[in-house]
C-alpha cells in the first residue's frame, strides 16, 4: 500500500501465533540468554513463576505477524525508528498472540516527494485479550 493510500482510521488484526517453550529457549539462547528465558528452575523461583519469552522475541513475533499481512508490502522502503516500546505483561509458553495494528500518523518526507513517514501502533494481545506489548514504529513508505 502506497503512502497516499494509507488510511489512519483503520485498525487491522493479525493472525494468531502460539509461542512454545522451545521457541523461547531457541530465541533466548541466541539473542537474550537471561535466566528467566533459559533456566526453568531459576525462572520458577522468580517473580514470573516460570520461563517467559524475551521482550525482544515478543516484539519480533508481533512485527512478523504484521508484515505477514502484506498491507504495506513492497511499498515499504525501510524502518525509520521506534517512538516507544512498552513490555506490559510477560509472555509465557503456549500463549497465543494476536496484534492489533493501526496506522496513526503519516507525514510527507520534507526532502523527497516520492516517499513519506508512516507511524504505526502495534498492540499485542494474548489469548485472554490482555495487552502484553505496545510498540509505536515509524516506517518510510513509497508514494
Amino acid at each position: 500500500m502506497k503512502f497516499d493510500d494509507i488510511n489512519t482510521h483503520l485498525t487491522y488484526r493479525t493472525e494468531t501465533y502460539e509461542i512454545t517453550k522451545e521457541d523461547i529457549f531457541k530465541f533466548a539462547n541466541e539473542y537474550d540468554p537471561q535466566y528467566m528465558h533459559v533456566d526453568e528452575e531459576k525462572a520458577k523461583q522468580s517473580m514470573f513463576g516460570g520461563v517467559i519469552a524475551s521482550g525482544l522475541h515478543s516484539l519480533s513475533i508481533s512485527w512478523k505477524l504484521w508484515v505477514d499481512m502484506g498491507i504495506i508490502g513492497d511499498d515499504i522502503i525501510g524502518g525509520a525508528g521506534m517512538n516507544y516500546v512498552k513490555f506490559v505483561k510477560p509472555v509465557y509458553p503456549e500463549d497465543r498472540l494476536t496484534v492489533e495494528v493501526k496506522m496513526i500518523d503519516k507525514k510527507e518526507h520534507p526532502k523527497y516527494l516520492d516517499r513519506g513517514f508512516v507511524t504505526t501502533l502495534l498492540r499485542t494481545l494474548n489469548q485472554d485479550n490482555e495487552l502484553v506489548l505496545e510498540i509505536e514504529m515509524v516506517g518510510l513508505v513509497k508514494r
